[in-house]
C-alpha cells in the first residue's frame, strides 16, 4: 500500500484503547496452546515472557507507524523482535478477526464497570440531596405549567429512579458483552484441539460464543451498549435542562455554584449555566454515534467485513462523552442550592392545589369526580377573572359555583377547605407508595440505598 492508503485503512488512531486487552488476549491464547501441547513448550514460554514484558512496558514500546496497519500486528512485531520467527507460533489457531472481537469485549467490559460505578455515585449524590429536602415544598409541572404541589426530594428521586433503570440497562448489556469469541478464528474455528472454555476463563468471560461466524462478525453488543449509554445521556440532558430553566430569573428555583457557571463577555451581571448547557449538547453526540453504528452494521453480510473497524471509534467516542458528562453532572448537582422560599411561593401560586378541592368535594359530598372537576375548574376561572389568589377561595366562594353546576351548595367546613389548600398538607396526604409524602420518600430512599449497596458489592466482586 501507498502511505496514503495505509494511513486511510489503519486503525492505529483508536487501537490504543485495546492495547492492554490485546496483550491479555495473546497471553491467554498462548497459555492455552501450551496447556494443550499445541506449540513447543520452550517457544511458548518465551512468548509468554515477552508478552509480560510488553504489558509492563506499555504501548510506548511499540512501533505504531501506520504501515503496521493495526495494534495486533504491532504487538506481533514486538514479540517477533524479542523471540524471533518462532513468535509466529503465537498466532496458531487464532485470527485477527476473533482477536479484535475479543479485545473489544474485554475493553468495553472494563469501561462499562467504570460507568456503572460512577452512575451509582450519581444516584448516591441525588439521594443525599433528597434527604435534606424531604419537606421542601415546590410545584410539580406538566406541560411546563403548574400542576400540583410536591417536594424537591420527590422530584429529585424521579431522576434517581430513571438513573436506576439506566444502570439496569447497562447491567443487562454487560451480559451480552461478556461472551468470548476467541477460538472462532477467521470464521470457522480451527482443526487444532484448542480449549475455548479455558481462554474464556483466563480472560474473565462468563461464556463462549457458540457460533464462530457470529463470534467474529457480531457487533450488536456495541450497538446495545451505546444505546444504553445514549439513554443514560438522555437522562443527564434532562437533568441539565431543568437546571437551566430553574436557574433563570423567571423561575429562580436553584442557584448554580460559580464553579459551574460563567459570566458574559459583555454583560457583567450575567451568570450563565454554561456547564449544564454543554452537558445538554454533548449528550446529543451519543444519539449520532448510535445511529452511525447501526447504519454501518445494518447491511453487512456475514461474517467479518472491514467495515466493522469503523464501528470502534464511535464506541469509544460514546464512552468518553458519557463518562465525562456523568462526572460533571454529579459534581454540578452536589453544589446546587435549592431556593426553599421560592419553591413554596411557586407551590402556592397559580392554583396548583385545585385538584385537592375536587377530591375534597368527592370525599365529603359524594359528588362524582367529573362534576367536582367542573365545579373547581369554574371556581378557578372565576377567581382569575376577579383577581383572587388561591388562599382567597373559601367555602362560600365554592358554593356560588356549585349552585350553578349541581343546583345546590356544598356547605363544606371552611377550616377543611383552608387546610385542603395548604401545599404542606397536600404533600403529607400523599401516603401512597411512590407518593411525595416524606414517609413514602424515605421508603424510596431506603430501597435505592439497598440497590446501591447490592450493586456496589457485585461490582467489587467482578473487578
Amino acid at each position: 500500500m501507498s502511505n496514503e492508503v495505509a494511513a486511510f485503512t489503519s486503525s492505529l488512531d483508536f487501537d490504543h484503547r485495546i492495547f492492554q486487552a490485546d496483550v491479555r488476549c495473546n497471553l491467554a491464547h498462548t497459555l492455552m496452546l501450551l496447556e494443550q501441547n499445541i506449540i513447543p513448550p520452550a517457544v511458548g514460554e518465551k512468548i509468554v515472557e515477552a508478552l509480560k514484558e510488553l504489558e509492563n512496558e506499555g504501548i510506548s514500546a511499540l512501533n505504531l507507524d501506520p504501515s503496521v496497519e493495526d495494534i495486533h500486528m504491532a504487538v506481533e512485531n514486538y514479540i517477533t523482535a524479542k523471540v524471533g520467527e518462532e513468535a509466529g507460533f503465537m498466532h496458531t489457531a487464532k485470527s485477527r478477526n476473533d482477536q479484535v472481537a475479543t479485545d473489544l469485549r474485554i475493553a468495553l467490559k472494563e469501561e462499562l464497570k467504570f460507568i456503572q460505578r460512577d452512575l451509582l455515585l450519581l444516584i448516591k449524590t441525588i439521594i443525599k440531596i433528597a434527604e435534606d429536602h424531604l419537606e421542601t415544598v415546590m410545584v410539580g409541572y406538566t406541560h411546563l405549567q403548574h400542576a400540583q404541589p410536591t417536594t424537591f426530594a420527590h422530584h429529585l428521586l424521579s431522576y434517581a429512579q430513571t438513573l436506576k433503570r439506566d444502570y439496569e440497562r447497562l447491567q443487562d448489556a454487560y451480559k451480552r458483552v461478556d461472551l468470548c469469541p476467541l477460538g472462532s478464528a477467521a470464521l470457522n474455528t480451527t482443526s487444532f484441539p484448542i480449549n475455548r472454555e479455558r481462554t474464556a476463563e483466563l480472560l474473565g468471560f462468563s461464556k463462549i460464543m457458540e457460533n464462530s461466524i457470529d463470534g467474529v462478525s457480531s457487533r450488536d453488543f456495541i450497538a446495545e451498549s451505546v444505546f444504553s449509554l445514549t439513554m443514560l445521556g438522555t437522562t443527564l440532558s434532562k437533568i441539565s435542562e431543568e437546571i437551566i430553566i430553574w436557574s433563570s430569573y423567571e423561575f429562580r428555583m436553584v442557584d448554580l455554584s460559580d464553579e459551574f457557571s460563567s459570566t458574559s463577555s459583555i454583560m457583567p451581571q450575567k451568570k450563565n449555566p454554561d456547564v449544564a448547557e454543554i452537558i445538554r449538547a454533548k449528550t446529543a453526540i451519543l444519539n449520532g454515534e448510535l445511529v452511525t453504528i447501526l447504519t454501518i452494521i445494518k447491511s453487512l453480510p456475514q461474517s467479518y467485513n472491514r467495515d466493522l473497524q469503523e464501528v470502534t471509534p464511535h464506541l469509544w467516542k460514546s464512552v468518553d462523552t458519557l463518562r465525562s458528562s456523568l462526572t460533571v453532572t454529579r459534581d454540578m448537582l452536589a453544589t446546587l442550592e435549592f431556593k426553599n422560599k421560592r419553591g413554596e411561593e411557586l407551590a402556592k401560586a397559580n392554583f396548583s392545589a385545585a385538584i385537592e378541592l375536587a377530591d375534597l368535594i368527592v370525599k365529603e359530598k359524594n359528588v362524582p369526580f367529573r362534576l367536582a372537576h367542573q365545579i373547581v375548574g369554574l371556581t378557578v376561572a372565576k377567581a382569575l377573572k376577579n383577581s383572587k389568589k388561591l388562599e382567597e377561595i373559601d367555602a362560600e366562594f365554592l358554593d356560588a359555583t356549585a349552585s350553578d353546576v349541581i343546583g345546590k351548595k356544598l356547605s363544606l367546613d371552611p377550616k377543611m377547605v383552608k387546610k385542603t389548600l395548604d401545599p404542606t398538607e397536600i404533600i403529607k396526604n400523599r401516603e401512597i407508595p411512590g407518593g411525595s409524602a416524606p414517609s413514602m420518600v424515605k421508603i424510596a430512599i431506603n430501597n435505592l440505598n439497598n440497590f446501591i449497596k447490592k450493586n456496589s458489592s457485585e461490582l467489587d466482586n467482578n473487578i
